[in-house]
């Protein structure tokens, strides 16, 4: 049984992308890195990619033996949202991403798996829902990466790379020439190593000490 190993970042000529074998994927098989896994030609495989890996529609990937392989996402069921208007719209995509929920964005919809109980709270905000099945290509995760956690290895980078975001804009200095004194004797001891939002910290990295007089 073959392996695959590795997956191409390189751009190949149109007729070897069309001539590769092709492998059909609902997305939760597209997020994992170790399965075993048959080719829409019957061929059974053995899928070894890096940890943190997610596949999408038109990835080439390559075997062992050096033989190219073409990712196809497979329709499955999911949740086609739509609304009257563009609040109505916001306001579902805000409440989804509240609940950190996987959401391919389009220009006037959403599109999220079949979930019985996130189709009930979409229709109470006035959005227009249907299941549909259709292939699902949910949004990468806003530093580059896809759905991660802080013990993933790749989170570090992403965590890393929101840092220096954050100091682009608000730098270590506090260059906008507010001083950040209001009187209270806040200590902001910021513990960025916990690996997500201040407010998961362990004691909050928050040392708020109030002198008033």
């Amino acid at each position: 049984m073959r392996t695959i190993d590795k997956r191409l970042t390189a751009k190949l000529a149109s007729v070897l992308v069309k001539r590769a074998p092709t492998l059909t994927l609902p997305y939760d098989m597209r997020c994992k890195s170790r399965f075993a896994a048959t080719l829409d030609s019957g061929e059974e495989v053995g899928v070894v990619l890096p940890r943190g890996t997610i596949l999408r529609e038109g990835d080439m990937l390559v075997a062992d033996d050096g033989g190219l392989v073409r990712v196809i996402a497979a329709a499955q069921s999911v949740l086609r949202v739509r609304a009257h208007d563009r609040l109505t719209l916001t306001r579902a995509a805000y409440h989804l991403g509240n609940r950190h929920t996987p959401v391919e964005v389009g220009v006037d919809e959403l599109k999220l798996e079949a979930d019985p109980v996130l189709e009930d709270m979409l229709k109470r905000l006035g959005a227009q829902v249907e299941r549909v099945e259709l292939p699902f290509e949910p949004e990468s995760g806003a530093y580059g990466g896809g759905h991660r956690h802080g013990h993933d290895e790749t989170f570090a980078e992403d965590y890393a790379l929101a840092q220096r975001v954050f100091d682009e804009h608000h730098g270590h200095a506090d260059s906008h020439s507010h001083p950040h004194s209001h009187g209270h004797g806040h200590s902001h001891d910021h513990d960025h190593d916990c690996g997500h939002d201040h407010a998961h910290c362990d004691g909050h990295a928050h040392d708020h000490s109030h002198e008033h007089r």
